[in-house]
């Protein structure tokens, strides 16, 4: 078992480099979180610590979202959901030391129909994704869609933060600026020793804890390719055909945004 110091060097690692692709990386986090409290606030079902409420983390990865979700709300729990073995499982290791069984890791693969049979009995108040939906094809994201807006109640929040790219076709400008600004916050980033997303998994997997999944992993992503970006219009017509009643973006830094929508 991976001690717990070298755990915590892997996860401010992969931090790290994530923040190195994604300016203002926290900003997006902090806004999530702030919609979350207001929930709370407005709610009589939830205490404000978020006793009450379950979170659906989708692909979360190592568990960087889930990690801030049951740190700032200590009532609440999340069921992290990814098909990446090798981040699950540092998900849940890292997360199951740190808040017990208020974080579920789950294998789920979103791609797939009927992933929702695999979540565990109970609501799902909000659910949420961090970089990661960009994988999945389009018709895999308004199928994804489309199952969160029968999961979650009325009044119920999904958020998602990604990069949804700019057109190049219609929109040039902003398409250069994007990739400028993400060029300059790579090298500044790394220009200070932080690892590219190469190094950090060579790291990652030379932990035999974790290595053990790399074969695995590496045969469930062998046939998928890069997707097409779903443009944010996308997105959001897409969520309103599934139900949601609001949406709309509650933050944004060139093509780097926080879609919100509310059932």
């Amino acid at each position: 078992m991976t001690n717990t110091n070298a755990l915590d060097r892997l996860i401010r690692a992969w931090d790290d480099q994530q923040a190195a692709y994604i300016t203002h990386r926290e900003q997006r986090f902090e806004i999530m979180l702030d919609v979350i409290t207001r929930m709370c606030a407005s709610s009589d079902e939830f205490e404000t610590d978020g006793t009450g409420m379950t979170v659906l983390d989708l692909a979360c990865g190592p568990g960087s979202l889930s990690q801030r979700v049951l740190d700032r709300f200590p009532g609440a729990r999340v069921i992290g959901v990814d098909y990446d073995p090798v981040l699950l499982a540092i998900a849940g290791s890292w997360l199951g030391r740190r808040h017990g069984s208020r974080f579920t890791p789950l294998d789920v693969d979103l791609a797939a129909p009927g992933w929702r049979a695999q979540l565990p009995d109970g609501p799902v108040h909000v659910a949420v994704s961090s970089t990661a939906l960009h994988w999945l094809e389009p018709a895999q994201l308004v199928a994804v869609y489309d199952a969160l807006g029968t999961l979650l109640p009325a009044d119920g929040v999904f958020m998602n933060a990604d990069h949804l790219r700019y057109d190049p076709r219609s929109q040039p400008f902003l398409t250069e600026a994007a990739a400028a600004d993400d060029e300059r916050t790579q090298h500044d980033a790394h220009a200070q020793g932080v690892q590219t997303w190469d190094e950090w998994w060579a790291d990652a997997v030379a932990d035999d804890a974790f290595g053990q999944h790399h074969a695995e992993r590496e045969r469930r992503f062998a046939d998928r390719p890069p997707t097409p970006h779903a443009p944010l219009e996308l997105h959001l017509q897409a969520l309103g055909t599934a139900g949601f009643a609001e949406t709309g973006v509650i933050w944004r830094y060139y093509d780097d945004v926080v879609v919100f929508a509310r059932r």
